[in-house]
């Protein structure tokens, strides 16, 4: 039968294990783990250091059955199902299920950003902004398609890259009915029965559509053809018109 892990009770002068009350501070004797040597004035809060140990999970969710090693951890699950949002910003309002999602969005409107890139000094309001972005200097892909073994930074990048194999196309027109696996791409669409050009020309003040086709435009004004034929070495201002010109090379004639 395992060992039932028991709280030593540390002193300056004995590492003798002995029982201390429950939630009482003891002044300079301090409780140990008997695993990881992790110390801690209160023996409540011992116990439930050693449930990451032990892997118990007491609390258990009355609604989905779900379990967790820490009642407080309970009581913020539980919200997800209550609809209960307690904390609320003082500034627009907006209310969070929890205290750690309220000090995120406060920064918003403070304009902080504690956690700051070791690499390239860029900052974050939020840690887990920082940890993704450092994947941009390590290379770092970890998130794995199960069909093709792409890979991808961002989980999100591998959902949407999911749909591929799948043909999921969750996203669909109001208007028309067509669906698109890409939010995105849902956008550019409804701007077809919109009429809506968001993209102007600094230029020439001419709009457009899609970010891509003002880029290809600016290239008027700016003269730059990148791309080459690698048969005659001859530019073009778009993609297109490049793989129009290389059906010259192969004998095929573009039909217009």
């Amino acid at each position: 039968m395992p060992r039932k892990h028991q709280p030593r009770h540390r002193t300056a002068g004995s590492s003798a294990s002995v029982r201390a009350p429950r939630g009482v501070c003891n002044g300079e004797k301090r409780l140990e783990c008997p695993v990881c040597d992790k110390q801690s004035a209160f023996r409540s809060q011992l116990e439930t250091h050693l449930r990451t140990h032990t892997g118990e999970k007491p609390f258990e969710c009355a609604v989905c059955q779900k379990k967790f090693n820490e009642s407080g951890d309970l009581r913020k699950h539980v919200r997800i199902h209550t609809g209960e949002k307690p904390f609320v910003c003082t500034v627009c309002k907006k209310k969070f299920t929890e205290s750690g999602s309220l000090r995120t969005h406060l920064r918003t409107h403070t304009g902080e950003k504690p956690f700051e890139c070791t690499v390239c000094k860029s900052k974050f309001t939020e840690s887990g902004s920082l940890r993704r972005h450092l994947r941009s200097h390590t290379g770092e892909k970890p998130f794995e398609c199960i069909v093709c073994n792409k890979k991808f930074t961002l989980s999100g990048h591998l959902r949407v890259h999911l749909r591929a194999h799948t043909g999921e196309k969750p996203f669909e027109c109001a208007v028309c009915r067509q669906k698109f696996n890409r939010s995105g791409h849902l956008r550019r669409h409804l701007r077809t029965h919109t009429g809506e050009k968001p993209f102007e020309c600094t230029v020439c003040q001419k709009k457009f559509n899609e970010s891509g086709n003002l880029r290809a435009h600016l290239r008027t004004h700016t003269g730059e053809k990148p791309f080459e034929c690698t048969v005659c070495k001859k530019k073009f201002v778009q993609s297109g018109h490049l793989r129009r010109h290389l059906l010259t090379h192969s004998g095929e004639t573009h039909r217009e």
